[in-house]
C-alpha cells in the first residue's frame, strides 16, 4: 500500500464511500471508547497493512466514527476495532481483540481458512476474519435495465436456492460456475420453458457458512453478517468485487427474459447467535442498539428461534433496514423482497407487539420502493401469527393457511371441505375485510422449510437424523401422509397413489386464486429422504438433480401445462383477451356436492365441486374434487343452449398425457355425470362458440 494521507472525513454517509482519489468511512458506535480503521492487502492477511486510530476529538461527530483515506478506492479490503465497555449486564460487549465487518458494506470476503470461533479472538491475528470491501456500485452497466412490475395478478413464483439449483454434477454447468449467479444464468431457459414469472431466492445476504452443527455447512443461509453484501461464495470468481457485478448480471439476463427478482431477506436475527456466540460486526458495535435485550440485559431476546432478535424498531436499526432495501432496489435492480419471520419487525423496543410499527410504515411508505414486491411471512418463532392481519396496504403475505388446509384436506382428514373451499377463492376470510386483490394472498403447498412435495405423500414422520440433532429439529406437525408405506416404495399402488395426490397438490395450488409459490424441485419430484429441516445439508440431498427432468417428465409436463393454461391470455371477452386466472377472479362461483347444488360442508364430507362462471357468462370451468378414499359420481351442471359440451380439461387419476389436456384438444363429454376417481379432482369446461376467437 502506497502512502495516505488521513482526513477529519464526515459522518454521512454511512459505510465505506468512494470519494475522487479516497474513501470516506463511517461507523455507528454510541458507547465506543476508541475505533480503529484496519486496511489489509489480502483476504487471508493475519496483519493490517495500515492501522487508523481515529482521533474523537477529529473523527467522531455525536455517535458516528469518520475518516477519509486518500490514496485507496474500490477493492480495498477493512475492517474494524472497537474498545468500550465489556459489561453485559449493561448489554456492552466491546472487545478490541475482534475485527469487526462494516454493517454498511458492500461486499465481504471470506478467507479459505475461515473459522467461525474468530469472533472471539482467535491466535492466527485476523487471517480467518471475514473482511469488509470497499465497493462504488455505480461502476456498473445496466444497458437499460429496470425492475418489471409485474402485477401480482400475473405472477407465479418460484423458490429457487442459487447455490441448490445447478450445484448437482447433473445440471451441466460447468464446475467452476456450478452453484453461482453466473451458473443460474445458463438455466434461466429452464425457467421460461416452465413458464414462471419471477424467482424467489433463498437469502443471498454474506452470511456465516459455519453456523450449523459441528461438521454441516449453513446450507438455507438464513444467519447473515451483512445485510448489503450478496453471498460471496455464490460468486464464481474469488475477486472481491465479482460478486456485485456477478449478482447483476444475473438479475439483468432474468429481466430480460421476463422473470423478476425477489430476495428472501432476514431482518430477524443475525449469525451472531445468543450470549456465547461470535462477534462479526452489530455485537461489537452497538449491541445495546442492535438487538432486543431481556430484563437481564446479559441475556438476548429469542422471537426469531435463532439466538437473538434484531431491535427492528430501534432508529439505529430501521435506517438500517431500509437502507438495505434501498440499496437492493437501487443499485442491484432486484424487484421485490420476502421477509423471513416478518411479524418479528412488528414488535417494539419492549418486544411487544406495535399497533404501529414504524419500520414497516418506513418501508411501505418510502417512494424508493413504491411498484417493489413486498410479502410477509406474517409470524414469528415466538407465536406472533399475523396472517391474514399483517400491517399495511401494500404487503402480500405468505399463506401459512393455504398450505395447511389443503394438506389436511387432500390427505382425507374430516372437517377440511369449508376450509379448503375458501383456500381456493383467495382466502376472503383472511382478506376480504380488506377490500384488497385476492392476490394478497401467495399461496404455496410447500417451500424450502418442511417436507418436499414429493416427501410431503412418502412420509408422515420427519427423518432428520442427518442433521446431528437425534431428530428433534424440523416441524413434527407437517400433515403429510405417506400413501400407505413410510419412504421408498416398489408398490405400484402406492406409487401410483403417491403421483395422484402430487398432482392434486399441484392442481389446486395453479387453479386456486392468489399469487401461487412453486419450490424448487416440486416439479420433478424432489425428495430430500424426509429430511424437513435440510438448512444444514449442502449435498445432493438439497441439490436440485436435473436426471429427474427426465425420470419425472409427466409430472413436469403437468406443471407447464398448468402454468401456461393460467397465464395464457386465450380467452377474449367483452373484448378483453383474459387469462385464466383473470377469468377466475372475475367470476361468478355456484358450489356442489355430488349433486347440483347441493354442497355438503359437513364435518364427515370429503369432497366438493364448484362451478365458475364468467361475468359475461360466456365461459365455465366445472371443478369436482374428491378427497374420498372411494370413486364418487358428480352431476355435471347443463350447458343446453351454448352449442358447445364439456370438454375434460384435468383429470389427475388419469395417467400422462390424459391427466392434462390442451384447451383446444380437451375431448368431449357426453354424459350428464363424471365418475371421479378415489382422491383426485376432474375439471371441465365449456366454452360459447361466438366467444372463441
Amino acid at each position: 500500500m502506497g502512502s495516505t494521507t488521513i482526513w477529519n472525513g464526515r459522518s454521512a454517509p454511512l459505510g465505506a464511500t468512494v470519494l475522487g482519489g479516497g474513501v470516506n468511512f463511517s461507523v455507528y458506535s454510541k458507547y465506543a471508547t476508541a475505533v480503529e480503521l484496519l486496511l489489509f492487502e489480502r483476504e487471508d492477511a493475519a496483519e493490517a497493512t495500515r492501522v487508523v486510530r481515529l482521533d474523537p476529538t477529529r473523527h467522531r461527530a455525536y455517535h458516528y466514527w469518520h475518516c477519509l483515506v486518500d490514496g485507496i478506492g474500490a477493492g480495498q479490503l477493512y475492517g474494524y476495532r472497537v474498545s468500550g465497555p465489556h459489561r453485559p449486564d449493561l448489554g456492552l460487549r466491546f472487545d478490541e481483540r475482534n475485527l469487526l465487518l462494516d454493517p454498511y458494506g458492500l461486499a465481504v470476503v471470506t478467507p479459505p481458512g475461515y473459522r467461525r470461533t474468530q469472533g472471539r479472538s482467535s491466535a492466527d491475528g485476523h487471517a480467518t476474519a471475514m473482511k469488509s470491501v470497499v465497493a462504488d456500485p455505480a461502476l456498473y452497466d445496466w444497458e437499460g435495465d429496470r425492475p418489471l412490475q409485474r402485477s401480482h395478478a400475473e405472477t407465479v413464483i418460484y423458490e429457487l436456492h442459487v447455490r441448490g439449483f445447478t450445484r448437482h454434477p447433473s445440471s451441466g454447468v460447468a464446475p467452476e460456475r456450478a452453484g453461482t449467479y453466473a451458473g443460474l444464468v445458463e438455466k434461466i431457459p429452464y425457467l421460461v420453458d416452465l413458464g414462471i414469472t419471477a424467482v424467489e431466492l433463498l437469502p443471498v445476504f454474506q452470511f456465516d457458512p459455519l453456523d450449523a452443527p459441528v461438521g454441516l455447512s449453513n446450507y438455507w443461509g438464513y444467519s447473515p453478517v451483512s445485510l448489503l453484501a450478496p453471498h460471496s461464495s455464490y460468486c464464481s470468481s474469488r475477486d472481491p468485487l465479482a460478486p456485485l457485478d456477478e449478482f447483476r448480471d444475473m438479475v439483468k439476463a432474468l429481466h430480460r427474459a421476463g422473470i423478476e427478482v425477489i430476495l428472501d431477506v432476514v431482518f430477524n436475527h443475525t449469525a451472531e447467535g445468543d450470549e456465547r456466540g461470535p462477534s462479526f460486526c452489530f455485537r461489537g458495535l452497538a449491541n445495546e442498539s442492535y438487538y432486543h435485550l431481556e430484563a437481564d440485559r446479559s441475556r438476548y431476546a429469542n422471537f426469531s428461534g435463532c439466538g437473538n432478535t434484531l431491535n427492528a424498531n430501534n432508529p439505529v436499526v430501521r435506517r438500517l433496514i431500509r437502507h438495505s432495501l434501498r440499496h437492493w432496489v437501487q443499485c442491484m435492480h432486484v424487484d421485490g423482497f420476502r421477509f423471513d419471520l416478518a411479524s418479528v419487525l412488528s414488535r417494539d423496543e419492549t418486544g411487544q407487539p406495535h399497533r404501529l410499527p414504524p419500520v414497516l410504515f418506513d418501508i411501505e411508505t418510502d417512494p424508493v420502493l413504491a411498484g417493489t414486491k413486498l410479502i410477509a411471512e406474517a409470524w414469528d418463532a415466538a407465536g406472533l401469527y399475523q396472517v391474514g392481519s399483517f400491517i399495511g396496504d401494500s404487503w402480500q403475505e405468505w399463506n401459512g393457511q393455504f398450505r395447511d388446509d389443503l394438506r389436511r384436506f387432500l390427505k382425507g382428514d374430516p372437517g377440511q371441505v369449508p376450509r379448503a373451499a375458501l383456500r381456493l377463492l383467495g382466502s376472503p376470510d383472511l382478506y376480504g375485510h380488506e377490500e384488497r386483490e385476492a392476490e394478497q394472498s401467495v399461496n404455496f403447498i410447500t417451500c424450502h422449510d418442511g417436507f418436499t412435495l414429493a416427501d410431503l405423500v412418502a412420509y408422515s414422520e420427519k427423518h432428520n437424523d442427518a442433521n446431528g440433532e437425534a431428530n428433534r429439529d424440523g416441524a413434527t406437525d407437517n400433515a403429510s401422509w405417506n400413501c400407505g408405506v413410510e419412504g421408498p416404495s416398489d408398490d405400484p399402488g402406492v406409487q401410483a397413489l403417491r403421483q395422484r395426490q402430487i398432482r392434486n397438490f399441484l392442481a389446486v395450488l395453479l387453479l386456486a386464486i392468489g399469487s401461487p409459490m412453486l419450490a424448487m424441485g416440486d416439479e420433478v419430484c424432489r425428495s430430500q429422504a424426509g429430511n424437513n429441516n435440510a438448512y444444514c445439508q449442502d449435498n445432493p440431498l438439497s441439490w436440485f438433480d436435473w436426471s429427474l427432468l427426465e425420470r419425472h417428465a409427466d409430472v413436469h409436463r403437468f406443471v407447464k401445462q398448468l402454468v401456461a393454461a393460467r397465464m395464457h391470455r386465450d380467452v377474449v371477452i367483452d373484448q378483453r383477451r383474459l387469462s385464466l386466472n383473470d377469468l377466475l377472479r372475475e367470476s361468478r362461483i355456484d358450489w356442489h356436492g355430488v349433486a347440483l347444488d347441493q354442497p355438503d360442508w359437513s364435518e364427515q364430507s370429503r369432497s366438493f365441486a364448484l362451478t365458475i362462471r364468467s361475468i359475461a357468462n360466456r365461459f365455465r370451468v366445472h371443478l369436482m374434487v374428491n378427497a374420498f378414499w372411494e370413486a364418487l359420481s358428480f352431476e355435471l351442471p347443463p350447458v343446453e343452449g351454448w352449442g358447445t359440451l364439456w370438454r375434460c380439461w384435468i383429470d389427475t387419476a388419469q395417467p400422462s398425457p390424459d391427466d392434462i389436456h390442451d384447451w383446444g384438444s380437451s375431448p368431449a363429454l357426453t354424459t350428464t355425470h363424471q365418475r371421479v376417481e378415489p382422491r383426485s379432482l376432474v375439471a371441465v369446461f365449456a366454452l360459447q362458440e361466438q366467444a372463441e376467437q
